[in-house]
This record gives C-alpha cells, structure tokens and sequence, in this order.
C-alpha cells in the first residue's frame, strides 16, 4: 500500500475569468470563476502505473493528457480554488481507485427455481381466471 498522493504546487496551473450567475456588480469586474489544470501525462507525481490508470479512466475528460477543473459556484475566488483542488482530489481518487473484485457466477439453488416456477404457476392460474368462464 502506497502513501497519501501529493501533488506539487508547481504542477497545478490556474487560470481566472469572470463568473457568470449571482454577485451583483462584483461579478462584472473579478475574476472569481477558477480553472485548475492538471498534466496527467506529463506528471512527474504520478507513478507509471497509476498514471495509465488515471489516463485510460479519465480518458474523456482529458484534452491532451490535461485535466481541467472547473470551479465558479462562489463569489469569492479563494473558495473556488478550494472547491476546484476538493474536485480535483476527489476526481484522482476515483480514478486512481483498484478495479473493484469481479463477480463470480453462481447458480441458483434448486429451492429458488422451484419457488420461481410456483410463482409462475400462481400468476397464470390468476390470469386465467380473468377470462370469460366456459360455457
């Protein structure tokens, strides 16, 4: 079992632009809308194997092995940045994660089939009282 993962501040970049939504006049003149961008392929953080891992899993949301967080949902910038590195640390979680046991198949026993078929036996015999009676 590895350590905790730590990333360098030297490999988050960020970038700030006006946030759209609530904020009154403020929101037309800070740059409270944080983008946290994260180099998966060029990481020297990430060892080889967690690092194929985390690029075959994210593999949809990475644009040239670089992952983007996104965060705009406070009026202040500091809590964005909080809430992108939270998002970012919790996206490599769940993407660094082992695969979880596979399954093994199993049979059902021979009491479930026979209650299954008595099921079936019921529901017919309750659907074949529904009809018109013979006459």
């Amino acid at each position: 079992m590895r350590g905790p993962l730590v990333l360098p501040e030297r490999e988050l970049h960020w970038r700030f632009s006006r946030a759209s939504g609530p904020g009154g006049q403020g929101v037309n003149t800070t740059d409270s809308r944080a983008e946290l961008l994260f180099d998966v392929a060029r990481s020297d953080a990430l060892p080889d194997d967690l690092r194929s891992r985390v690029l075959t899993r994210l593999a949809s949301r990475l644009v040239d092995g670089v992952l983007t967080i996104v965060a705009s949902e406070h009026r202040s910038q500091l809590r964005n940045r909080d809430a992108a590195r939270d998002r970012l640390a919790a996206t490599l979680r769940g993407a660094i994660a082992p695969d979880p046991p596979r399954r093994r198949a199993t049979r059902p026993s021979a009491g479930a089939k026979r209650r299954r078929l008595e099921a079936k036996t019921r529901r017919g015999q309750t659907k074949r009282l529904r009809g018109r009676p013979d006459e």
